[in-house]
């Protein structure tokens, strides 16, 4: 089904549609224009549509099978697993495994051996046989790949506490860590808010290294059974990995020697620190790594399971659940409702939706009521900062972020709310607070200032993923176009970040993009921002945005790109082509005066000829990021949004066209 609105009123009527199968174009007007038109109206219906009824919207959060495989492996540590939940599991595990037996990070990416690892040991506790078909495929390629030795960390971790691999085999990370105050390198600030959250708790699990009797064995993934531990030699003591390697080993002396009522002080500390940062609906961070290592921690330190903080955290596990008409269950790694609520507004309004639209103002009232004004761990470099900022998930107070505080301004300018003071406080603390997280380099991070420590990444535990948050393009790209939004384009903070942004500029003329991938996307949110900041379209740096954005155009006028990229600059601006790539090309295309271009017409084309009957798009392909190439994102919500917003700027124009600061009519 899909739904017409009724903009008197904001009700919406269903009317039959399938949504089996593209759109036939073959009898729509020949101009892009009118296809854009058409394919507009139907993306917005189905927008609306998606809406709940408190305001919010939120697509799922894909990653990968880890956060599936990990859940089991909890639930089989606290003695809670039942049939129901590992049926469910393991048919989403094996629905995910690839030909060759192994489970990737991606859509149509390469097998990956940890992951592999993870999906196998799940499916051994779900009662698949070693010698199942499907079972003997991974497990001869996990053998091939170096078996379990050669596998991350946090994966030998997991084995670590079933006994299937040994402690004295693993990194040492102690819980005295909690006393480094924050001006001693590798104290806990030093990491990004995802990595302390994780490190904290993994401290606690570190020092106590509990072994919980294992189900069943798994020598059939080493090489060698008899002699699993990795063969790792000593690097240089005049290289960084040389000096850390040995920080390792002087550290595994100190566990056996401990002082220890300081490690019991130091567990005791570490656990406070953890549940003051429990969120109101039992999770930590909004994200279920962080909940997953807290809850082993506080158990291991003699929580039960019907204490108030365990019992609220696993429940708030339960929300990450995500069932299917199939039966199964796939765990989102984070929810995202602030973003996908945010964008989702923004991309009507540009679709043409009245400003004081109802399902908007529903939007922009939920929105309100979601900043955050208590301090986070933020204020820790920036006591004096008065907060109000925005989080990403339904509940962070502790994280709000930088990215989603620029975003929902510029949403909120978009809605004309009947409480224009109450608009006009929110955003100015959320201006506020932006500018105060500024990094001494002009531009801003995710979620903290500064946070460019070179330390953390060469502790031999940290061995995936971004474990720091320096500064990127793409979220000082966004905070730059809400301050020229908000009529600050000359602000002297304004100008650093306008200033880094242009040196930032790759060679080929597109910018990375750290947080949705890659390049499409950070010269998809860099340009419109320059340009709205009051850069001209004849600027050098956008012309050679543009020329290389034409230059990676598909044959089909798309834009795509692949994961790849983050590892292979060969990979840069290809891939195959996708609905929220394409429309970020687009933005920055239309931005930069390219609207009658051939390449704009191509796109749009595109966008209308892939377009599904019910307005919706379909996009199997990961485009977001969480930490690039490591852990990888598809946010169902944008195939839908990015390509809405674009459509809806060509063909209504763009949004700040009179200038800097203008908001327009409505708005």
């Amino acid at each position: 089904m899909t739904a017409t609105t009724d903009g008197s009123t904001g009700a919406v009527t269903p009317r039959a549609a399938s949504a089996s199968q593209p759109i036939d174009t073959t009898a729509a007007p020949a101009g892009a224009r009118d296809a854009a038109a058409r394919a507009l109206q139907r993306s917005t219906e189905f927008l609306l549509s998606r809406q709940d009824a408190q305001g919010w919207w939120k697509g799922d959060l894909e990653t990968n099978v880890t956060m599936d495989a990990e859940d089991l492996l909890l639930r089989q540590f606290l003695g809670i697993r039942d049939e129901h939940t590992t049926r469910a599991a393991a048919l989403f595990i094996r629905g995910e495994q690839r030909e060759d037996g192994t489970w990737a990070t991606f859509y149509g990416g390469p097998g990956e051996l940890s992951t592999t690892i993870e999906a196998y040991v799940a499916l051994r506790l779900a009662g698949d046989r070693p010698e199942d078909a499907h079972m003997a495929r991974a497990s001869a390629w996990i053998r091939g790949q170096g078996g379990i030795a050669a596998s991350r960390v946090f994966t030998r971790i997991w084995l670590a506490l079933f006994g299937w691999w040994k402690w004295d085999d693993l990194p040492e990370l102690p819980p005295e860590l909690i006393y480094f105050p924050s001006w001693v390198p590798l104290n806990i600030y030093d990491f990004g808010c995802w990595a302390r959250q994780t490190i904290v708790p993994l401290t606690i699990v570190s020092a106590k290294r509990p072994v919980r009797p294992a189900p069943f064995a798994l020598d059939e993934l080493h090489i060698d059974a008899s002699d699993p531990r990795p063969a790792t030699p000593l690097a240089s003591v005049a290289s960084w990995d040389g000096v850390f390697q040995r920080l390792d080993k002087a550290l595994h002396v100190y566990h056996k020697v401990a002082p220890r009522r300081l490690r019991e002080a130091a567990m005791n500390s570490a656990a406070r620190w953890i549940i003051e940062r429990q969120e109101n609906d039992g999770c930590w961070g909004g994200i279920q790594p962080p909940a997953v290592y807290s809850i082993i921690a506080l158990h291991l330190l003699g929580y039960d399971l019907e204490h108030p903080v365990l019992k609220a955290g696993l429940a708030s596990l339960d929300r990450f659940a995500v069932w299917r008409e199939d039966g199964a269950r796939m765990i989102e790694a984070c929810q995202s409702p602030v973003w996908d609520t945010c964008l989702a507004t923004i991309a009507l309004a540009d679709a043409g939706l009245p400003a004081d639209h109802p399902q908007l103002v529903k939007a922009a009232d939920w929105m309100l009521g979601e900043q955050v004004v208590r301090p986070g761990d933020w204020s820790v470099r920036r006591p004096e900062l008065t907060p109000g900022g925005w989080a990403f998930e339904f509940h962070n107070d502790n994280y709000p972020d930088i990215d989603d505080t620029a975003e929902v301004a510029l949403a909120l300018r978009r809605v004309a709310h009947p409480d224009k003071e109450r608009v006009d406080n929110a955003i100015e603390r959320g201006v506020r607070w932006t500018l105060g997280m500024q990094s001494k380099n002009g531009a801003w991070a995710a979620f903290d200032v500064d946070n460019t420590s070179p330390f953390p990444n060469r502790l031999p535990f940290c061995d995936f993923g971004e474990v720091i948050d320096p500064p990127s393009a793409d979220v000082t790209a966004h905070v730059v176009e809400m301050l020229a939004v908000e009529g600050r384009s000359h602000d002297p903070r304004t100008r650093r970040g306008i200033a880094w942004l242009l040196a930032e500029q790759e060679p080929t003329g597109a910018w990375f993009g750290r947080w949705g991938v890659n390049y499409v996307y950070g010269t998809g949110s860099v340009v419109p921002a320059l340009i709205t900041a009051g850069l001209p379209a004849s600027h050098p740096a956008i012309r050679r945005a543009v020329s290389w954005l034409e230059s990676v155009q598909n044959d089909d006028g798309g834009w795509g790109e692949d994961l790849r990229s983050y590892r292979d600059r060969g990979w840069a601006g290809r891939g195959t082509s996708t609905a929220s790539q394409t429309a970020w090309a687009l933005l920055a295309l239309l931005s930069a005066g390219e609207r009658d271009a051939t390449s704009v017409e191509r796109a749009v084309t595109w966008l209308a000829r892939t377009q599904r009957a019910d307005g919706s798009w379909d996009e199997p392909y990961f485009t977001g990021t969480g930490f690039p190439w490591d852990f990888s994102i598809n946010y169902h919500l944008y195939r839908q949004v990015f390509p809405l917003t674009a459509l809806g700027r060509y063909v209504n124009g763009e949004p700040f066209a009179d200038g800097p600061g203008r908001v327009p009519k409505g708005g």
